[in-house]
C-alpha cells in the first residue's frame, strides 16, 4: 500500500539521484505529471517554458575556507565542478540542502551553484533562497563565520529562471545542455527531474534556452505543488518544518555520510529509526474556496473529526499539507475560515521512491 510503504524514510546512502536508491514506484493516487498552464495550452509552440523568479535571490560564498564552512551547517555535500576541458570552463553543478537551527528543523532551504574558474577571485558557491530571508541567512553565515577567510555577499548580478519542458513528454528529455559563463549558467534541478532546469543570468531567460517562451509565473508555481515539491519559507516555515517530514532524501537534499553539521542528531536519528509518520504531501482543494482561502496551518480532519495534519501553503486549489502517511487514503477536509469546510485529496507524486511492502 502507498501509505504503509511511505511510513519508511528512503535510505540512500548520501544525497544523489533518486534513482540510484528507487526499489517501486507506487501507481495509484498520483496527481498529474503534466506541466499545467491556465490557459490550457501547455506548449504554445515552444519546446521550454522560462519562468523568472524574483523571489529567489542569490547569495555568494566564497575563499579559501568556503567549502569546509558550508559543509558545517548544510545537511548535503557540496556540488563541486570537474576540471575544466582545455580553456572552457568546467560545467557547473547543482546541489540541494537545508540549513537547520540546533534543533533540527529547516531554517532556509537552498540550491547550491558549484563555481570553479582560473580566477580565485570568481570561484566557490552561490546559494539561491528565497529572497525575503537573503538578509537573515548572510547574518547566519556571519554568525558562524568566526575566524574563516571566507566572504559572504548577495550576488544582484543574476537573476534566477525555472525552465521547464513544454510538454510532459519532455520532462525525461534533455535536450539542453549544462553551461557556465559569465552571464549565464544552465544546469539541471537537483531535486527532481519533474523540475526540469535551473538559469542562472543577467539576460532574458527566453533568450538563451532553444524554443523558449515567458511563462506566468502562477503555471510555475501550480506545477511545483503537483509535483509536491516545497520552496521557500512558506512551504518550510523557519524553525517549525522538519527537513525529512519535508522529504529531503526524496529531493536528494541530504547526506548521511557525510561529517558533522548544525542540526544533524535528529535528522540522522530520525533516518535511522526508519519511520517518518507524517509528511508533506502534494493536496488538491475539491469545493469551492472561500474569498479567504485557506490559512496556513489549518487542521486537515478525517470524515469522523479526527486530526492528521496541517495544511502548510498552496495556490489556488493546489497545495502541500503535512499529513500522517497512514491517513491520506480516507476522505479528508480542511478547516476554512468562518467555520467553512473544504474537502481535500492526497496524493503520492509518481517520482517519489518507496519500498515494497
Amino acid at each position: 500500500m502507498a501509505a504503509a510503504a511511505l511510513l519508511r524514510s528512503a535510505a540512500p546512502g548520501r544525497g544523489g539521484p533518486a534513482g540510484s536508491w528507487r526499489l517501486r514506484v507506487v501507481p495509484r493516487r498520483r496527481l498529474t505529471q503534466s506541466f499545467c498552464s491556465r490557459s490550457g495550452d501547455t506548449t504554445a509552440g515552444a519546446a521550454w517554458t522560462c519562468f523568472r523568479l524574483d523571489e529567489r535571490a542569490l547569495l555568494r560564498v566564497r575563499g579559501p575556507d568556503a567549502a569546509p564552512f558550508l559543509l558545517g551547517l548544510l545537511t548535503n555535500e557540496l556540488p563541486l565542478p570537474g576540471p575544466a576541458a582545455g580553456d572552457a570552463p568546467p560545467p557547473p553543478c547543482a546541489g540541494y540542502a537545508h540549513f537547520l537551527n540546533v534543533q533540527g528543523r529547516t531554517l532556509y532551504d537552498v540550491i547550491l551553484y558549484g563555481l570553479r574558474e582560473r580566477s580565485e577571485e570568481m570561484s566557490g558557491f552561490l546559494l539561491e533562497c528565497d529572497s525575503s530571508v537573503q538578509d537573515a541567512l548572510q547574518k547566519h553565515l556571519a554568525l558562524y563565520r568566526i575566524r574563516r577567510k571566507v566572504t559572504v555577499e548577495p550576488h544582484r548580478d543574476l537573476r534566477v529562471w525555472a525552465v521547464l519542458p513544454g510538454s510532459p513528454e519532455a520532462c525525461g528529455a534533455a535536450p539542453l545542455q549544462e553551461t557556465a559563463g559569465a552571464d549565464a549558467i544552465l544546469v539541471r534541478d537537483p531535486r527532481t527531474r519533474r523540475m526540469g532546469w535551473r538559469l542562472l543570468t543577467q539576460k532574458e531567460g527566453p533568450a538563451l534556452v532553444p524554443g523558449g517562451r515567458l511563462g506566468d509565473l502562477w503555471d510555475y508555481h501550480q506545477h511545483r505543488y503537483l509535483q509536491g515539491v516545497p520552496e521557500g519559507v512558506r512551504d518550510l516555515p523557519p524553525g517549525v518544518a522538519l527537513p525529512l517530514e519535508s522529504n529531503l532524501a526524496f529531493m536528494n537534499g541530504v547526506s548521511f555520510t557525510k561529517g558533522c553539521y548544525i542540526g544533524q542528531e535528529l535528522t540522522a536519528r530520525t533516518h535511522h529509526m526508519g519511520v517518518i509518520r507524517k509528511r508533506l504531501f502534494p493536496v488538491r482543494l475539491l469545493d469551492p474556496l472561500p474569498t479567504s482561502g485557506v490559512a496556513p496551518g489549518a487542521a486537515v480532519l478525517t470524515e469522523s473529526g479526527q486530526a492528521v495534519g496541517k495544511y502548510r501553503a498552496g495556490q489556488g486549489s493546489v497545495g502541500l499539507a503535512l499529513l500522517r502517511s497512514e491517513k491520506i487514503k480516507g476522505p479528508l477536509h480542511v478547516r476554512a475560515s468562518r467555520g467553512a469546510q473544504v474537502a481535500l485529496t492526497a496524493s503520492v507524486p509518481d517520482w517519489w521512491p518507496t519500498v515494497s511492502t
